[in-house]
């Protein structure tokens, strides 16, 4: 299928499809789109000089299985297929990854109810999990103690930046670096206009926000009302000094009433060990240290009635997490129920992601994708992890809802 680009009612589009935002999603919409319908114009516009260095370049790089979601939500449908679709792609492209599986390990008799559920809900997905003893841990992580584990064989690590380059790279796209967008403007006969910080000014038939952590104030750019509000969870991450302590990949059990996994540990594709993420309120979309303060985005925080009411639901989980981002002491006794011979002195600092969490009025987390059309516009409003993992068939979902825009 082909769209071709000139003049609509006098008015001249520069291309069929802009992508607002950088990232791995809205990098593999522009790949989609080409493999889809060969011929479409598309043209992603990015606000940094690079692709990749928010979300995508700050997390730990791994390609979840789908064993922690819902049967038949969108995060347990993309996650499982692009999992087998990240590595095949990897493989294809010779870019550098691991199928190296995780496990993950109940280390409080109240926790092993949840781990059996982990095991029905991962067979329920189609994935292999293999339930273990204290001494079959041992097997996997000599180092690891606990007192049942699952094994998940599929889970596997990447480098999500070196992936999104490569998309970048392949998707024959126009890519415009350090092209914010400021204002869009959407009329029936002239499709949409963008314009960028720098005065630019370009016009598309359709649109499709991919945004990330600006996608709800990018939605009311559109005049559109977004029904959420992204709250901005930093993600603080340690090096492990000794990374022989670990093998591969060690989870806890997570608390299915907060969409954070908890205080893991990761081998990347370096052989590095990270140690994370602590997960505290950010004090900017972009608010990667406590120093980072952008007021009126902390204002506009704190101004939806939604964040309070995720406050007042969850504040002595966000107590732990505040007090293990102040304490490296109390960090590294998260850390010691998983890896007991980890001392403070094996910690070291590195850089820390921002997860863009979509929060609706009433205080919910939105735990699954979240996807919304408009007139001529396709928004992704919450694309958290396994964002990554799944970003070849949400990108195919995406481009698909936005050729149906062009058809229209």
């Amino acid at each position: 299928m082909h769209y071709s680009g000139g003049r609509r009612c006098g008015v001249r589009f520069d291309c069929e499809v802009l992508v607002v935002g950088g990232g791995i999603v809205g990098l593999s919409t522009a790949h989609a789109l080409a493999q889809s319908a060969p011929g479409t114009r598309v043209t992603v516009l990015e606000k940094e000089a690079a692709p990749a260095l928010h979300q995508t370049g700050r997390n730990s790089g791994v390609i979840h299985s789908g064993v922690y979601y819902r049967p038949g939500s969108l995060k347990a449908r993309f996650a499982v297929r692009g999992a087998a679709e990240m590595v095949k792609f990897c493989a294809e492209h010779g870019i550098p990854h691991q199928v190296c599986g995780k496990l993950i390990v109940a280390t409080e008799r109240d926790e092993l109810p949840r781990l059996h559920a982990l095991v029905q809900r991962g067979r329920e997905n189609g994935i292999p999990v293999r339930e273990l003893g204290p001494a079959q841990i041992a097997e996997y992580e000599p180092e690891v103690q606990g007192l049942a584990a699952i094994h998940v064989s599929t889970t596997g690590i990447v480098d999500y930046g070196t992936v999104a380059a490569h998309l970048a790279e392949i998707s024959g796209a126009e890519i415009r670096y350090g092209a914010e967008v400021v204002q869009i403007s959407r009329r029936d006969s002239e499709g949409v206009a963008v314009r960028t910080a720098d005065g630019t000014v370009l016009r598309a038939k359709a649109l499709v926000n991919c945004a990330g952590l600006h996608c709800d104030r990018v939605a009311r750019l559109a005049g559109d009302d977004p029904g959420m509000r992204i709250v901005p969870f930093r993600g603080e991450y340690y090096e492990l000094g000794r990374p022989e302590l670990v093998r591969g990949l060690v989870y806890p059990v997570p608390d299915p009433a907060f969409p954070f996994l908890g205080v893991h540990l990761t081998r990347g594709i370096d052989g590095s060990v990270h140690v994370g993420p602590n997960a505290v309120p950010a004090l900017a979309r972009e608010g990667y240290g406590w120093g980072d303060i952008r007021v009126r985005e902390l204002g506009g925080t704190l101004a939806w009635p939604g964040s309070w009411r995720v406050a007042r639901r969850h504040w002595r989980y966000g107590a732990g997490e505040l007090h293990r981002s102040l304490s490296r002491h109390a960090f590294t006794e998260a850390v010691a129920r998983l890896l007991p011979a980890v001392s403070e002195s094996d910690l070291r600092r590195v850089p820390a992601g921002v997860r863009a969490q979509a929060v609706l009025r009433d205080g919910t987390l939105v735990d699954d994708f979240l996807l919304r059309e408009a007139p001529r516009t396709v928004h992704v409003l919450n694309a958290p992890s396994p964002a990554a993992t799944a970003s070849l068939p949400i990108g195919r979902e995406v481009a698909r809802r936005v050729l149906g825009a062009l058809r229209g």
